[in-house]
């Protein structure tokens, strides 16, 4: 019987695809990303970003992540050129947490 329960709870994760999990700081991340952003930016792995200017936070790539000050932009007051993008200023705390949630979502670019 327990044999076929684990065969059963293997096959429902195949089935669904490979997981991905988040630490505590990347999910800390994701929440305050998804409670400020998500009204513009697909903050998650999959879908359109609501705003047809914004971005999916996915595709941020090097763009954007990688750069060594981006954690500190966001403490100082992040804001931008778009006249619809309030501005925002994150503890050093939550810009840690948002940077590693950024980092751990990013698609990787396939060869050309």
């Amino acid at each position: 019987m327990m044999r076929r329960a684990g065969l059963a709870l293997l096959l429902a994760v195949a089935v669904q695809g490979p997981s991905h999990a988040l630490d505590s700081e990347q999910s800390r991340g994701k929440a305050l990303l998804q409670s400020l952003c998500s009204r513009c930016h697909a903050v998650g792995l999959t879908g359109a970003s609501p705003h047809p200017d914004a971005p999916p936070f996915r595709t941020f790539g090097d763009r954007k992540l990688y750069d060594d000050d981006f954690a500190q932009r966001l403490q100082t007051g992040l804001s931008t050129i778009h006249k619809d993008m309030p501005s925002f200023r994150f503890d050093r705390t939550e810009a840690e947490a948002a940077v590693n949630y950024l980092k751990a979502i990013q698609v990787r670019r396939q060869p050309k």
